[in-house]
């Protein structure tokens, strides 16, 4: 009889490794394992989880090439929205697992197979990510999650993989390290206690870079596309070009702590030089070209975005009708955002744009202007404050006063 298949979304580290061995071994299953690189691989590293694949015994090996999807479909709209999860996390794992469970279910309606696995634990948001889009997108599909059902310890599995005689460099394995173009999420003993910071070895980018670098990033309707006068033919490879120049001064290294899908707080370290860097630049280019109720109400939505996408729910969609109005905002965004690098922090010094709204010739902020007069602005201040004035005067001793 032949084996049964399943279809396993594979990183080559310690919880997908384990899972290799216990479902060709424990469970007797052919295993075709299946990386999603949503840019955070080279092609030497592709190469070599690929090999590793095959050395743990799965009968055949995929890798797609998500990034730029990842970017059209996800980070485009992190960036309109200047998207960061309780004002610090830029969504950099969040977002990326949803396209890795997307392709996934793609290569499985490909193939036929009706057994999906993932390397999740039973404790973080991963676990339900993926199974969302699985139970919804493959409904009859079975799906095997080793490491939550059996309830295993990152030392578990390293002592089972020993036992197995497999190779690795087990103490990196200490700590679980998933990249991607958006960021780096760094998780280990550290972070699994509400006090504590991560060690200078467990960062994937060692802080080398010492000194100040003044940059300038080129924004086109909201998405950059140039650095420095430089023109990338992608954002893709500006966000790539921009993390090389950033990361070594140990920009955008953080801990989130959040509220996980299941109801439990989470902390985890992350490495996001050039999501953070552009997050904040366009927020500042948009401060200038947007009026305040667009700003106002892209705000509410990015938070609700934001949210929804960090819970899996990429596929409801309302999801659509948030990305299409904040596209629309970004039809001015256009202009050069000059960014200050130091070690471990970064400053936005200013912006140049045609459509900046302080270059107005009605006003100048904090001097006299032509578009009014003072004697305008009396009238105004006594109607904008005209209903309060009454309430007052009607309740006078009620409520606040001086």
């Amino acid at each position: 009889m032949s084996k049964p298949k399943v279809i396993l979304g594979f990183s080559g580290g310690l919880d997908t490794s384990f899972c290799v061995k216990h479902l060709t071994l424990d469970r007797g299953m052919e295993v075709h394992s299946v990386l999603v690189d949503t840019g955070g691989f080279s092609d030497a590293e592709r190469k070599r989880i690929e090999e590793h694949a095959y050395s743990l015994g799965v009968t055949k090996h995929t890798t797609i090439l998500a990034a730029k999807t990842y970017y059209d479909r996800i980070i485009k709209y992190l960036v309109f929205g200047n998207v960061l999860k309780n004002q610090t996390y830029p969504l950099s794992v969040s977002a990326e697992r949803l396209i890795q469970a997307l392709e996934i279910v793609k290569v499985a309606k490909e193939t036929g197979v009706k057994a999906v696995a993932h390397g999740s634990t039973g404790a973080g948001n991963d676990q339900v990510r993926f199974d969302l889009i699985f139970n919804i997108l493959l409904p009859e599909a079975e799906i095997i999650t080793p490491i939550r059902d059996l309830r295993l310890s990152r030392d578990e599995e390293i002592d089972y993989l020993k036992k197995q005689g497999v190779e690795m460099d087990f103490k990196k394995a200490a700590y679980s390290i998933n990249k991607g173009l958006w960021g780096t999420s760094v998780g280990g003993r550290e972070t699994l206690n509400s006090l504590g910071y991560l060690p200078e070895e467990a960062w994937p980018t060692p802080a080398t870079k010492k000194g100040n670098e003044t940059i300038t990033l080129g924004f086109n309707q909201g998405e950059l596309n140039r650095i420095n006068g430089k023109e990338f033919a992608h954002p893709i490879e500006a966000i790539q070009a921009l993390s090389a120049i950033a990361a070594p001064y140990g920009i955008g290294r953080d801990i989130h702590v959040g509220d996980t899908i299941i109801g439990i707080k989470g902390r985890v370290g992350f490495e996001a030089a050039a999501p953070l860097i552009i997050l904040k630049s366009h927020h500042l280019l948009e401060k200038h070209v947007l009026t305040k109720w667009q700003q106002n109400l892209k705000e509410q939505l990015a938070q609700f975005y934001g949210n929804s996408l960090h819970e899996g729910q990429v596929l409801d969609p309302v999801m659509r009708d948030i990305e299409a109005f904040f596209a629309h905002t970004q039809n001015r965004v256009t202009g050069d955002v000059t960014v200050e690098l130091s070690p471990f922090r970064f400053l936005c010094i200013g912006i140049e744009s045609e459509f900046d709204m302080m270059k107005s010739k009605l006003g100048q902020y904090g001097e006299m202007n032509s578009g009014w007069s003072g004697q305008d602005v009396r009238g105004f201040s006594k109607i904008f404050g005209n209903q309060l004035k009454i309430y007052h005067t009607l309740n006078q001793g009620q409520g606040w006063n001086p």
